[in-house]
């Protein structure tokens, strides 16, 4: 009674629906069924099936956030990655067209280095570094590359939790990953899109809840014509803490091809300044 009550009184008061608009059928998204396992099971395959990775694609670095105050958007850059498990990663930055080098960074996990022709520096460093730059950019690390673009696996010991998550667009169940030890942690949340289970979303977090990356993935398509593996064509890595955000948009890919280890070997160029990221002048002082 109090439902007809108030539906009659929104009637009478000039509230009634104004427009309704009819979804056909063919285009009704179909919000699939699956279990915990099956989502594990799927994303484990696409995990174990990515050995190494050879790209060619567009690069858009956006650095610094309403936070910092200010935000830089830099030019497009043209970048091929090579990428390989477990850890190394490579990946040269040109301008387009004229194919000049800006950037040619490594990681082998454990270090990294980057050459920055046009500053004539070469940096060297520790992954595992926490001190930041000032300038946004200047922490951009080929690891992060790494992280986004070669998922780790879900290990059996590992607790994983399930739910459903709806919004305007679409409907995602999320995996949630807890780091074990004297206190459980969120690790890592897996976000597939129901209506085709892909993944779309990838969040890894750090100690104390901190997000330390959220990747996006988008226009997941056959890797060559006829071929049966997919892989997203457009990835959006940020990462907040670092204050720089990535668009990648990749033109041509080829996976689980052997990359030779000399192609992950990068050498400062002759008279170029090298910086030892993270290591404090004043700390060498007698």
């Amino acid at each position: 009674m109090i439902l007809v009550t108030v539906s009659a009184a929104a009637c009478g008061c000039g509230h009634a629906v104004t427009k309704s608009t009819k979804v056909p059928v063919a285009e009704r998204p179909v919000a699939r069924e699956a279990s915990e396992e099956e989502l594990l099971d799927r994303y484990n395959a696409l995990a174990r099936g990515l050995k190494s990775i050879d790209a060619t694609l567009e690069l858009k670095p956006t650095a610094g956030t309403k936070y910092s105050g200010v935000i830089d958007e830099y030019h497009e850059v043209k970048a091929f990655l090579l990428a390989s498990r477990p850890y190394n990663i490579r990946m040269i930055g040109q301008v387009p067209v004229v194919g000049k080098t800006v950037f040619d960074m490594v990681s082998d996990g454990l270090t990294f280095e980057v050459s920055i022709p046009p500053k004539n520096k070469f940096l060297v460093g520790q992954v595992a570094m926490e001190r930041q730059s000032s300038k946004p950019i200047e922490n951009l690390r080929p690891q992060h590359l790494l992280d986004a673009m070669l998922w780790p696996e879900v290990r059996k010991e590992e607790v994983v939790l399930i739910e459903e998550y709806n919004d305007e667009n679409a409907r995602y169940y999320v995996l949630t990953v807890l780091r074990g030890g004297y206190k459980s942690e969120i690790l890592r949340k897996i976000w597939f899109d129901r209506a085709d289970f892909h993944v779309v979303r990838l969040q890894s977090y750090g100690p104390k809840g901190v997000l330390l990356s959220d990747v996006r993935y988008s226009n997941w398509q056959p890797v060559s014509p006829g071929s049966t593996s997919e892989y997203p064509m457009n990835i959006r890595i940020e990462r907040p803490h670092d204050e720089y955000r990535l668009d990648l948009a990749i033109s041509r890919i080829a996976l689980n091809e052997a990359l030779d280890a000399d192609r992950f070997k990068l050498e400062a160029p002759a008279g170029a300044e090298v910086v030892h990221v993270g290591e404090n002048p004043e700390e060498k002082r007698p």
